[in-house]
């Protein structure tokens, strides 16, 4: 991907809050990531499958679920974008609700590592 591919697709907010918590929690489903956000699920699924078909995210299956990570070839300058964007203190206080969102949500599937 290059880098005027990679910018684009962060420039989605939604997306850019999922894949924060996906790098954050390594493996989220669609469940989870519908409750953390307060998003539907169609909404949900269509930002996974955009950033699954970039090759950004890879899915993992298990049993009924699907869990998606981050790809682990990733380019390093791509990383360390995507990192940046975690550990950023100003986006953890902007959607400090979607991790306490998912924190407390009840019978979360178990991701396999």
């Amino acid at each position: 991907m290059l880098p005027h591919q990679f910018f684009k697709l962060l420039a989605d907010e939604t997306r850019v809050r999922c894949l924060r918590l996906i790098v954050k929690e390594q493996c989220l489903c669609v469940a989870e990531l519908t409750e953390a956000l307060q998003v539907s699920q169609p909404k949900m699924s269509r930002h996974l499958a955009v950033m699954r078909a970039s090759g950004l995210l890879v899915d993992v299956r298990q049993g009924q679920w699907v869990f998606y990570r981050l790809t682990e070839d990733l380019p390093g300058w791509m990383r360390k974008q995507i990192y940046g964007l975690v550990d950023s203190n100003c986006l953890e206080q902007e959607y400090q609700q979607d991790s306490e969102r998912l924190m407390v949500m009840k019978q979360r599937p178990v991701c396999c590592q």
